[in-house]
């Protein structure tokens, strides 16, 4: 029965936080800003951590204590029990998130969303001065 469901508690925890650009490092960002992406979700994280092989569980009932409004959390392994990688590409936790980072992006998910907002062109806004006139 063991065999079957393995211990995720003693796999590596990943927050969403710990890549989000509109995050600082006070808030939990990780990663620098450059490499950091916009507002990723679990879900998305989830996917990209299944893109690179790696085996991941989320737990959407968990929360990041300094920002505990946003829920979800992912689990990765990154190395068995046996001490090996399950992916040789990436040997830290840091390099994960670095990965991630990079995926999340161009997740389809993701894809989809900007596309019609980059497609929409707004027509010219008119300029006005509102307010009291000064006398």
């Amino acid at each position: 029965m063991d065999r079957e469901a393995p211990n995720i508690k003693k796999w590596t925890v990943f927050y969403p936080v710990y890549i989000n650009s509109k995050k600082t490092v006070a808030e939990g960002r990780r990663i620098s800003l450059s490499n950091a992406c916009e507002n990723p979700t679990c879900l998305e994280i989830n996917d990209c951590c299944s893109h690179l092989k790696l085996p991941c569980a989320i737990e959407l009932d968990k929360a990041y204590p300094r920002d505990f409004m946003q829920r979800g959390r992912v689990r990765v392994l990154l190395k068995k029990e046996d001490g090996t990688l399950c992916n040789p590409a990436i040997t830290s936790r840091k390099q994960l998130m670095l990965r991630v980072a990079e995926l999340v992006p161009r997740h389809p998910g993701r894809v989809k969303k900007q596309e019609p907002a980059a497609t929409s062109t707004a027509g010219p806004s008119k300029s006005s001065k509102g307010g009291k006139k000064k006398r």
